[in-house]
């Protein structure tokens, strides 16, 4: 029998080709593409360490290969492959559902020239894509990708469907986002969670849970009563309409690449807050588009928890992912951070003792995190403080912090902790959540004082950072540029400013680069008792230099969206 020839398009990483290459016998032979040039690839680590893997085994890796157009690729001599792989195909962050199906299309016509007589062509989607009975849930036809239609263009039939499973190909890591929490990874967010969790595993018994929730909870005004939100304009709310494929993507737990994941959600912040209108019409759609939110927090999360099959009381469970919250620009708040969440329950009687031993475990914990001797015979050290809430059951968890020499940071509040007896599983349980803030954390922890670099994937910022060891961090980008513009704008005396919106779009606007937004003056008119207001935004980035002709043309942008967003009308 001659040897199985497999074909993979749009390789991310190339982590998919390097697994399933070690899992093939030797008469296999596996061709892997991407669209991108070698010197795209060149900064990720991942990527050079899966080809090397590849080129060992004598795997044939080419760049550049559009998928759409595989014939340009290969001549006659060296076409007719057996199987062709395409996992989760997506056209970018800025692509709609109607684009994400033409790239099927396209790459289903496409493979009819490569193919064997025989061959089949596999394709991994996220669920609801397919647009079919066996995608659970399934979504309304004209919302999906219809990979059957789209197949059927280039001659093909849908033959069978089987769940994807990453544990089938070990090593497979998808290059959508996963976060800085998964193994093997030095990035500083891990190294805290780990520690963490080590510490407050020496108390209770563990549960480990994977952060399969999606990023788009259902039901977004009952998820933020349960996260006792105090406004729903802190929520990022997005439109679930036919072309809005960045929501699906979120929906179906991935995103695309890192870099732009920040700006793909500060995109969404610019759709229109139905929290700032009514509270009460929150939940309804709006103009026949769905409105729903990107998860505040994990604590969403927790009746899903405690109401599984496999939740064991007495147990710490614990969650870990990305959540999202509007705020306002300034040093030590963040869009977009990592919250571990960990979940007790216990008995009723009981809740004095298990609400005092976790405390204290907690705070021995923290100290043990935050007193790091990090110089020689110096120490950087922060205070952790519980300040009780007036609802007489909650805390908040307050750190005083000497490290940055900024009076925003001497107080940080980096976490939660909450009681509750709702649950209609465990009727005689009673419950605590404790919520941490990851990145806030870590920044105390290694002293980095800005919470953009958390999320950069520059290697100058990674190589900081090596196993076992703490140690202060010391940036890379000295003396970046900093820009100051002022901006002055008459408000709409029918619209109630929105101080918040102002600060998240310009958020939006600048992609993270404003670092300080500064209320200058108010201005009444004399005669027609019109109100102008004036602000100061900084421009700054954290790992490369600002041009003025960069940051012009974004302020220049900034001062179009907010007429059109907030009904103001610059000067």
């Amino acid at each position: 029998m001659a040897p199985r020839r497999l074909l993979l398009v749009g390789e991310g990483n190339f982590s998919f080709a390097a697994a399933l290459s070690e899992t093939l016998d030797a008469s296999a032979r596996v061709t892997a593409t991407c669209l991108q040039r070698p010197a795209d690839l060149a900064r990720d680590p991942v990527a050079g360490e899966n080809l090397q893997r590849l080129r060992e085994r004598g795997t044939e890796v080419r760049f550049g290969v559009d998928c759409t157009r595989l014939a340009d690729a290969f001549e006659l001599h060296q076409r007719e492959f057996d199987r062709i792989y395409f996992n989760f195909p997506h056209c970018g962050r800025k692509a709609g559902v109607a684009k994400n199906r033409e790239l099927l299309a396209k790459f289903f016509q496409s493979c009819k020239d490569v193919l064997a007589e025989e061959g089949e062509v596999h394709v991994a989607l996220c669920r609801g894509q397919g647009g079919t009975p066996a995608d659970k849930p399934m979504r309304e036809w004209h919302n999906s990708w219809q990979v059957v239609a789209m197949a059927a263009l280039g001659g093909f039939i849908l033959s069978d469907v089987h769940p994807f499973s990453c544990e089938v190909v070990p090593g497979y890591k998808c290059t959508g986002y996963r976060g800085f929490l998964e193994a093997p990874s030095c990035h500083p967010i891990r190294t805290i969670n780990e520690k963490l969790i080590a510490e407050l595993g020496k108390a209770f018994p563990l549960q480990r849970l994977k952060c399969s929730f999606p990023f788009l909870p259902e039901g977004s005004t009952s998820v933020l009563t349960s996260w006792n939100c105090d406004s729903l304009s802190a929520a990022f709310w997005i439109s679930l309409c036919e072309d809005n494929s960045n929501s699906e993507s979120l929906t179906g737990g991935t995103t695309q690449d890192m870099e732009d994941f920040l700006v793909l959600f500060s995109e969404f912040s610019l759709l229109k807050d139905p929290g700032r209108d009514s509270k009460e019409e929150a939940h309804e759609e709006i103009y026949g588009q769905t409105k729903v939110c990107l998860r505040p927090s994990l604590l969403v999360h927790v009746q899903a928890v405690i109401q599984g099959p496999d939740f064991l009381p007495g147990s710490l469970h614990v969650l870990s992912g990305p959540v999202f919250r509007k705020c306002h620009i300034l040093p030590f708040t963040m869009p977009a951070f990592h919250e571990t969440l960990f979940i007790l329950g216990f008995n009723k009687n009981l809740k004095g003792g298990y609400l005092q031993s976790l405390l204290d475990h907690l705070k021995g914990a923290l100290d043990s995190l935050l007193i790091q001797t990090l110089l020689e015979g110096s120490k950087l050290s922060s205070s952790v403080e519980f300040v009780f809430q007036p609802n007489g059951k909650d805390y908040i968890i307050n750190v005083k912090s000497h490290n940055f020499g900024s009076d925003c940071a001497k107080d940080l509040i980096i976490g939660s902790v909450t009681t509750s007896v709702t649950s209609i599983i465990h009727k005689d349980q009673c419950f605590m959540f404790v919520s941490m803030n990851l990145d806030l954390l870590a920044m105390l922890v290694w002293g980095i004082s800005d919470w953009r670099m958390l999320w950069t994937f520059d290697h100058r910022f990674l190589k900081n950072f090596v196993p076992g060891k703490i140690e202060p961090f010391k940036s890379y980008s000295l003396y970046p540029p900093c820009y100051v513009h002022d901006i002055s704008f008459w408000l709409d005396e029918k619209k109630e400013f929105d101080e918040l919106e102002f600060h998240t779009v310009a958020r939006a606007v600048s992609q993270d680069t404003v670092i300080s937004i500064q209320f200058l003056s108010r201005f009444q008119h004399p005669k027609t008792q019109q109100v102008s207001l004036c602000y100061r935004l900084t421009y700054q980035t954290c790992d490369k230099a600002l041009t003025p002709q960069q940051v012009a043309s974004m302020q220049s942008r900034f001062r179009k969206e907010i007429q059109q967003r907030l009904h103001v009308t610059p000067r």
